[in-house]
């Protein structure tokens, strides 16, 4: 009998420390909430002793170091992207006729119109058909890697570069007399050098010169240079020389595949030479 006034006293003090409690929490709420008031109250006002402050811009553009136009993505139809998957190529741009013919002239300009005789003096390079090798496909690569900007003609632009440039190792190796076992073997050998290779220079030239450095060092020198002048050199090269293919127009390089290259030794490597537009027949040849 006595047991049950004293769980109802003990329910009506619980209930009010409780409800003491809610409403202390309320009350720090409350007061917390005018001191915020107060201090916007006070931030609106000027004051002449402080100096106003310069309100923060918000901008979610990113802006690139060299402001180029972005080449936006080809829209393709579903046969399209069929016959690609099935590893055909669908309709281009261009005539494929034409792309394959400029992807041709390219690589000849990658090989006619490169002193190697240049660059075995100054890297120190055994004048060799690996050494020629090296310093070619150094410069299709540099080609590669503007027309991949080109959307689906150049990307099939570059599939003709290569199979030119592996072409024209062969036909070499014959003329030097080497035999079919031993062409097979070092043809092997430099399609290995020459992805491993793009890899390479791919990473390099995204990177510091650092990088570009090492790649140069591991594939172009055969980790055999000593000399840093050497290496100084070529990454200079390899940079005017990117910033210079990227140019040109790359309508003209579909079209015409006809690229200059700039020297290997320049007073002024800083300044971009101005381009000049090739001109082609209505044809486009």
């Amino acid at each position: 009998m006595y047991r049950r006034p004293l769980q109802s006293a003990v329910r009506n003090f619980v209930n009010v420390s409780a409800s003491r409690a809610a409403y202390g929490k309320v009350l720090d709420q409350e007061a917390c909430l005018a001191r915020a008031l107060v201090a916007c109250q006070l931030a609106r006002v000027p004051s002449p002793s402080l100096t106003p402050c310069r309100s923060l811009h918000m901008n979610t553009q990113l802006y690139s170091v060299k402001e180029t136009p972005q080449h936006t993505e080809e829209e393709v139809g579903a046969f399209t992207k069929l016959i690609e998957a099935i590893g055909f190529t669908g309709p281009l741009k261009y005539n494929k006729w034409k792309i394959k013919i400029a992807a041709l002239r390219m690589y000849t300009c990658c090989v006619e119109r490169i002193n190697y005789d240049e660059f075995f003096e100054k890297c120190s390079l055994p004048d060799t058909l690996n050494s020629w090798f090296l310093v070619a496909q150094l410069h299709v690569w540099m080609c590669l890697v503007r027309m991949r900007q080109e959307g689906r003609a150049g990307k099939y632009m570059c599939r003709y570069i290569v199979h030119s440039m592996w072409e024209d190792v062969e036909q070499r190796s014959k003329i030097l007399g080497i035999d079919a076992m031993h062409r097979k073997e070092a043809t092997k050998v430099m399609t290995e050098t020459f992805y491993a290779a793009i890899f390479g220079y791919d990473e390099g030239i995204l990177s510091d010169d650092c990088v570009l450095a090492a790649a140069l060092w591991r594939n172009l020198f055969n980790r055999e240079c000593e000399d840093p002048k050497q290496l100084e050199l070529m990454v200079e090269y390899v940079r005017k020389q990117m910033q210079y293919i990227d140019a040109l127009e790359g309508e003209d390089l579909l079209l015409t595949g006809e690229v200059k290259w700039r020297p290997l030794v320049e007073e002024n490597a800083q300044s971009i030479l101005k381009v000049a537009t090739p001109t082609y027949n209505d044809t486009g040849l």
